[in-house]
């Protein structure tokens, strides 16, 4: 692994360690086998002390992780004939998210999602996952163009945020979130949304809005990030952790919270470990979700729609 998170070092060392042993037991008389099955038996335990006990602080660094798959990562392994889309007819494109045509399981849908680099160079094109107001009004022509050929559309969110440059202000930024927010609110077709890394503030919202909402079990879904939390609340960016703690930010947090509707489990280790095994995990989830929204009238699924969202949070009518 080329990347360790720091709470990991301990199982990625045991590991080596027994990997180490066995070479030698192939390359030498020795018989360590003995000691191998016992480090075994320890490194069994060791992981599901480490992954199955994760902190938020845990998971955020996890969602953060360089080799965590992206969403172009998952459309290789979800669907075929993928045709990528470009351009607002307005502005331009925005790399930071893509967008096109594709087949799932032969049936036609609309893929959407942000996209974020793999390197320094890939960072810089796609911005590093940050959608310029042209990111959206992509997607929102994708949208509308699934609806107008009754495709169901399918997102992957994973950003920090959106951009809140200079630029991308004076273009709109927060009318192409806030009409996207309207729109996606009000489309007649199926709208699957997964959070695959992690989902920052309105950034996140503008591929957001759907019928279903799910997380993979290592993501993250926040107003603000864990240290402009802390900022804010206690002056120190320092003490993200325990802003971590408190915001409920996790997969588990938000299902109990009513935010999102189930929590994808993860490959042991991060969705980075076997991408092809994670896809097919996503891969259950959208097939299971499009058989029983495709059953549903264009009335019922806004109805449901409109009562997914209104049933978030806890609030009280005032007669007035």
């Amino acid at each position: 692994m080329k990347h360790v998170l720091e709470f990991e070092k301990p199982v990625i060392e045991l590991r080596e360690k027994i990997v180490d042993l066995k070479k030698l037991t192939e390359n030498s008389e020795m018989d360590l086998s003995d000691e191998i099955d016992t480090l075994e038996k320890r490194l069994e335990k060791l992981e599901t002390d480490v992954y199955d006990r994760m902190a938020p602080w845990d998971r955020v660094q996890m969602a953060r992780h360089p080799e965590r798959p992206t969403t172009l990562d998952y459309i290789e392994y979800l669907f075929t004939d993928f045709l990528e889309m470009h351009g607002d007819r307005s502005f331009g494109d925005d790399a930071a998210i893509v967008s096109g045509i594709a087949k799932f399981k032969d049936q036609p849908v609309t893929v959407i999602g942000h996209q974020r680099g793999k390197d320094t160079k890939e960072n810089i094109r796609r911005n590093f996952g940050m959608p310029h107001p042209e990111g959206y009004r992509k997607a929102l022509r994708l949208m509308k163009q699934a609806e107008k050929f009754r495709r169901p559309i399918i997102t992957f969110i994973d950003t920090k945020g959106a951009y809140p440059g200079k630029a991308a202000e004076e273009r709109g930024q927060s009318e192409a979130i806030a009409r996207n927010l309207m729109e996606m609110a009000g489309l007649t077709v199926p709208i699957i949304c997964i959070v695959i890394g992690e989902g920052g503030s309105g950034g996140a919202l503008g591929l957001g809005v759907g019928d279903r909402i799910f997380m993979l079990e290592n993501s993250t879904y926040s107003v603000i990030s864990p240290e402009g939390a802390s900022s804010i609340l206690w002056k120190d960016a320092g003490l993200a952790q325990e802003a971590a703690e408190s915001m409920k930010i996790t997969s588990y947090d938000l299902k109990k919270l009513n935010v999102i509707d189930e929590v994808i489990p993860e490959i042991r280790g991060g969705a980075h470990r076997d991408i092809e095994g994670q896809a097919k995990e996503i891969e259950k989830v959208i097939i299971d979700t499009l058989s029983a929204l495709e059953s549903l009238s264009e009335e019922e699924l806004l109805e449901q729609r409109f009562l997914k969202y209104k049933n978030i949070g806890d609030y009280t009518y005032l007669d007035l």
